[in-house]
């Protein structure tokens, strides 16, 4: 943290009180920033709920790292005056990026090949090749956005469903049905919320090609895990890429580390160098613009 230049210029503007680890419990976390006016929070497995909110009162600004407030109590935080800022696609690079990786790592078998050839096998002949195929995006943020391009950029025809349609964003727009039907790839770019909790599965499945592959490195909750398992599992879907899911860190025991046709990453897609000194700056540019009474990316 020492070698950021965003926090060595929130160290020379305001004393600041670093933590390097998780809080283990929300009382843990309460604990942490009861007496701060400021809270600069960069993992969404810290949640700030109404309690944490009623036993902080200094706090007025909660500046998130990230897109995703899932992990916020939103009207909590209003009803007690806690402004709430995020840092919108600031790591829709990285993330594009690790999309592109996961689809090709899945379409090869390149984890599953590699840990063959470690135990002596030579085996041959079984990716997909992804130019020509349909990817399809589900939401069209700046994340969806970039690993449209990379998917464009492989040779891939590329339609997009988003709550907001919008031709200007340059994609061929297509009801959702239809993208689900049509796609070789379907990856999902979406903020979790009551409205898309749940929004891919078994129906969805059951529309989806069984040479399809999902990716989504947006919110495990999206997808109904207990039918994704159950299509991996049948053969009912080709394979999927997750960064994301119910529950983080995936428990020990969990049937998606067993099925060979997954490829997991640890909710890394936006954890780079270059992704964390980005959101860091932004997360602290929001941190002054508040304090010089010009809030910005409130959300």
């Amino acid at each position: 943290m020492s070698a950021s230049g965003a926090y060595r210029a929130l160290l020379a503007r305001l004393p600041v009180d670093y933590s390097d680890t998780l809080p283990g419990s929300e009382a843990e976390l309460i604990g942490r920033i009861r007496l701060a006016d400021v809270v600069i929070n960069i993992r969404s497995s810290s949640r700030f709920t109404k309690k944490v909110f009623e036993q902080c009162g200094e706090l007025r600004l909660l500046s998130i790292w990230g897109t995703g407030t899932d992990n916020v109590d939103l009207p909590a935080a209003a009803s007690h005056g806690v402004t709430v800022t995020n840092t919108p696609g600031v790591s829709a690079l990285s993330i594009g990026e690790h999309c592109l990786a996961l689809l090709l790592s899945v379409a090869r078998r390149i984890p599953r090949t590699d840990a063959l050839i470690r135990e002596g096998q030579w085996p041959k002949g079984q990716g997909v090749q992804m130019h020509g195929k349909t990817l399809g995006i589900v939401g069209l943020g700046a994340i969806g956005r970039r690993f449209a391009q990379l998917g464009a950029a492989i040779g891939m025809r590329v339609i997009a469903w988003t709550m907001h349609p919008d031709p200007a964003l340059g994609f061929e727009l297509v009801p959702l049905e239809t993208l689900l039907r049509e796609s070789d790839v379907v990856s999902l770019h979406l903020r979790l919320s009551d409205e898309t909790r749940g929004m891919i599965g078994e129906r969805e499945f059951s529309i989806m090609k069984p040479s399809a592959i999902l990716i989504n490195t947006a919110r495990g909750p999206i997808v109904d895990e207990g039918a994704l398992v159950d299509v991996l599992r049948t053969g009912r879907l080709a394979g999927a890429g997750l960064d994301v899911f119910d529950v983080e860190p995936l428990p020990a025991e969990h049937p998606l580390r067993q099925i060979p046709s997954a490829v997991l990453t640890a909710h890394s897609a936006g954890v780079t160098p270059e992704a964390l000194e980005a959101g860091l700056q932004m997360a602290v540019d929001n941190v002054f613009h508040f304090l010089d009474g010009n809030p910005a990316h409130v959300v």
